[in-house]
């Protein structure tokens, strides 16, 4: 499968979900083991593409609030690959992507065979086998008591380990910022028996903007407004319902974003014949398999030496990417200097605009770094923590839910100090 830019994930979820899909209800389907008083609400919010220095622009004025009242972190540091669907799984499951197993936004596994997962398809996204490796947070919450929904989120249109969240809404991209918020609303004036105890929030805007006008540009920093308005209309909605003192709020992104363009493009054709290679994914990293009597080009790759490029085998891949033992990664990958893209002639075709931003790259580049605020009474006001990693997320969240967390990658220990005790 040929590279489609991360931007379109907004439209391949639409297609995962059509535009006038109603609210999805789950009936719960396990176990309590916990009081459901025992877990106190929390938010998980998204900004796609929100990189951690967009907090400096003075365009967010309410996460600006945020921050001054709840804790922060230096930056936080993606899982590799720096992209959106592997990102936000890693969010809900505190897996690296190796764990959790989506590995890229387009994937095949040995044993799913003639199948191949798309962003853009249906019936592998709500396919709970690409999921099981993971267990995502509001499947625990729903084991042990507690209520779960996403307004939008990676994995949560799948019945992953038996169960969606009981209040779910398939991606729609015509579902505005302040629409999303409104949903999220409602679900938490629902009578305390109903009302969920986890819930994602979802914002697109910002990574499409970046992708497509670059992230130094206007039509960025208006979607920076636009988003950061609906969290003041979310923080509005709240205090209006009278639980600011019962909901703590966590703003994190799936990944950053640098600046690229049509000028700065490696395209693999000038170098091996790409037609018996079988591409993944192809923009800030190249993966692919060889096909029959493709060894010998991806043999070359191997061997040469090549401008703003580097090629290995996935058992080659830096150790400290905690990357490629799945068995879904591909055999090759080829990854890009920072802004710059590995891609094909093939793949540039089937793009509808040119591509002014781009991330996917290492993830410990601070071009990639994303934000962390937590926001709410179990956070200590003003006060900034260390840099932390995206898997610290989730045991952070099951914390604050007070639920028994699923295995994970994450430390708890390293969001300690953003709370009260």
């Amino acid at each position: 499968m040929l590279r489609t830019p991360a931007l379109l994930l907004c439209a391949a979820l639409a297609l995962a979900g059509c535009t006038s899909a109603p609210l999805a209800i789950e009936t719960p389907a396990s176990t309590s083991r916990m009081p459901q008083q025992a877990l106190a609400p929390v938010i998980l919010v998204s900004i796609d593409g929100f990189r951690n220095d967009y907090l400096d622009r003075n365009q967010t004025p309410n996460l600006a609030a945020m921050v001054a009242g709840g804790a922060r972190a230096e930056y936080m540091r993606p899982s590799y690959p720096s992209i959106t669907f592997p990102n936000h799984y890693t969010l809900v499951t505190g897996l690296r992507p190796d764990h959790h197993g989506v590995i890229a936004n387009f994937m095949t596994d040995p044993t799913i065979p003639g199948v191949r997962f798309s962003m853009f398809d249906p019936a592998t996204v709500r396919d709970e086998r690409w999921w099981d490796d993971g267990k995502p947070l509001w499947t625990s919450v729903r084991e042990q008591g507690g209520r779960a929904a996403a307004m939008f989120w990676v994995g949560s249109e799948a019945p992953v380990h038996g169960a969606r969240p009981e209040f779910w809404r398939p991606f729609d991209i015509q579902v505005s910022s302040r629409q999303r918020v409104n949903q999220v609303l409602e679900w938490l004036a629902l009578p305390a028996a109903q009302r969920p105890h986890f819930i994602t929030l979802y914002f697109d805007k910002v990574d499409t903007m970046g992708h497509r006008h670059g992230p130094d540009s206007a039509e960025l920093n208006a979607a920076l407004g636009e988003v950061d308005a609906a969290i003041g209309n979310l923080l509005s909605g709240i205090r209006a319902q009278g639980l600011q003192q019962k909901i703590n709020i966590v703003v994190a992104s799936d990944h950053g974003m640098t600046a690229t363009g049509p000028d700065k493009q490696v395209f693999l054709d000038d170098i091996v014949d790409v037609g018996r290679l079988d591409f993944g994914w192809t923009g800030a990293y190249a993966s692919f398999n060889a096909l029959p009597g493709g060894e010998a080009a991806a043999q070359q790759l191997l061997d040469g030496s090549y401008p703003h490029i580097q090629c290995m085998t996935r058992e080659q891949i830096p150790a400290r990417f905690e990357y490629g033992h799945h068995r879904r990664v591909p055999a090759y990958i080829c990854t890009a200097e920072l802004g710059w893209q590995v891609t094909t002639r093939q793949a540039e075709k089937r793009k509808n605009h040119e591509l002014l931003g781009e991330h996917g790259y290492d993830n410990t580049l601070p071009d990639m770094y994303s934000p962390f605020i937590g926001y709410g009474p179990a956070f200590v006001p003003g006060v900034t923590i260390a840099p932390i990693d995206n898997v610290d997320i989730y045991p952070l969240l099951a914390r604050l839910l007070n639920i028994i967390p699923a295995r994970n990658d994450g430390d708890p220990r390293h969001t300690d100090a953003a709370l009260k005790h």
